[in-house]
């Protein structure tokens, strides 16, 4: 008999907040973006709940306008590696931008973080779209859309190349010949690209999990395609069902185009519940939330997906603003929504802001409202699993001890884990060495010749 098909649940561990005024609530931490005690609380309830991970969001350049979060906050890697000590069973994924690192550094990091971890890691996969991070990276200029693209490709095939230096059975260690590693079992790639020029072997071997779990956010054309090739998990703004079902089909007959198994890739929608034990408690939970988004910073946030873009230059109760290609080198995918949506129900520009930061009312209510929401979107093709995120201090709290008893009730949600790596908590299978499988197969062809009669 087949495993039933379960939740996939993600934590977005996002210290003082996701917006600009998260911070201001009386009982927020107002320092949680770089204290650690804090992160280890949140780890603390998404592994007592059996989530499947915990993800670090991350960017490279920041504004006096930018988010308090964003302003003071930990690099991810780093702040995993501490975390993969005081954690046993969740995962632990990280933003890691292609556009500003080199694949060597990158495959040796996550494969750190890999080990350290006993198999647990996962890599955010982002090709950045704040133009002005190119500035912090000593380049003239940042790459445009379709360009950052051909670097992911190249980027991510050269860090999974790198990942197969060591065959799983390399080192041998053998005290009493002096034989530490089998040379035949190390390989070097020499990679020479359009963008990269590798040689390796990579300086670390393959983990408990073979490879680290691969993750995404693409909307544009070029960001699906990626995903659809490259990505066993995929985040995706939850808009609204039916948007979040056609993505998702989408995306699952993409990676068939790539030869993939469609149950092999996740599609997972960002949330942001809120959750009370009776009517009024969520609606005063709600009220509380919608009171930390004033227009002010409402306005400032929409300029995020348009490369920062100045708002404030515009009317706020007339019609959204024409911007004509504004984000199409940015996050095009996110920008392109928002300028068809305004057009599409006449809003003003007070309109779009308020909507972009505000919390919506799909996954609000009492504990058995807000599963009832996720079983529906789960089992009528929307979702595999879901991101939370949090805009309550207590956001994640109540939902780990008020939503997911439900959900285990109804068998939706694990109760206990079944393996100790990230890519079995997905389901996904061990990845065999390439170097392993060539040889692999050469001999078993080799073999199919020798019985064949002269």
């Amino acid at each position: 008999m087949s495993t039933p098909r379960q939740l996939k649940f993600g934590a977005m561990v996002h210290g003082v907040g996701h917006g600009w005024g998260e911070w201001r609530h009386p009982d927020a931490q107002a320092d949680a973006s770089t204290h650690f005690g804090w992160y280890q609380g949140q780890a603390r309830l998404a592994e007592d709940a059996k989530f499947d991970f915990v993800f670090i969001a991350d960017s490279l350049h920041i504004h006096e306008k930018s988010s308090p979060h964003y302003l003071n906050r930990f690099e991810p890697l780093t702040l995993l590696s501490a975390l993969a000590a005081t954690t046993s069973k969740i995962g632990l994924v990280a933003t890691v931008t292609v556009s500003y690192t080199e694949p060597f550094q990158v495959a040796r990091q996550i494969s750190s973080l890999d080990h350290i971890s006993g198999g647990r890691a996962g890599w955010n996969i982002v090709t950045s779209w704040l133009s002005a991070t190119a500035e912090n990276f000593s380049k003239a200029e940042h790459p445009p859309h379709a360009v950052r693209y051909r670097i992911a490709r190249e980027h991510v095939s050269t860090v999974k190349g790198l990942w197969d230096s060591w065959e799983d059975d390399a080192f041998t260690r053998n005290k009493h010949t002096g034989e530490f590693f089998d040379r035949g079992k190390l390989h070097s790639l020499n990679h020479q690209g359009e963008f990269f020029q590798v040689k390796g072997p990579l300086n670390i071997a393959r983990s408990r999990q073979g490879q680290p779990v691969l993750f995404q956010a693409g909307t544009s054309e070029d960001g699906r395609n990626f995903a659809a090739e490259y990505s066993d998990a995929i985040f995706v703004h939850a808009e609204s069902f039916e948007e979040s079902k056609a993505y998702y089909a989408d995306l699952k007959r993409r990676a068939e185009g790539f030869a993939r198994k469609a149950d092999d890739l996740s599609i997972l929608p960002g949330i942001r519940p809120i959750v009370g034990r009776n009517p009024e408690e969520v609606e005063h939970r709600y009220q509380q939330a919608v009171a930390l988004v004033s227009i002010e910073d409402a306005i400032v946030a929409l300029g995020r997906p348009f490369n920062d873009h100045d708002f404030t230059r515009y009317p706020l109760d007339e019609p959204f603003p024409d911007l004509g290609d504004l984000g199409s080198n940015s996050q095009k995918g996110g920008s392109d929504r928002i300028k068809r949506q305004a057009r599409e129900h006449n809003l003003t520009l007070r309109q779009v802001a308020l909507d972009f930061s505000r919390p919506r009312r799909e996954f609000v209510g009492t504990p058995e409202q807000v599963a009832d929401q996720i079983q529906h979107w789960f089992e009528n093709g929307a979702a595999d699993g879901f991101i939370i995120n949090s805009l309550l201090p207590d956001g994640l709290r109540c939902f780990t001890e008020w939503v997911i008893p439900v959900l285990q009730n109804r068998d939706l949600h694990r109760r206990h884990y079944t393996g100790s790596t990230l890519r079995e908590h997905f389901g996904l299978a061990f990845p065999a060495n390439r170097y392993t499988a060539a040889r692999d197969e050469a001999q078993a062809t080799q073999a199919q010749k020798a019985q064949v009669p002269a």
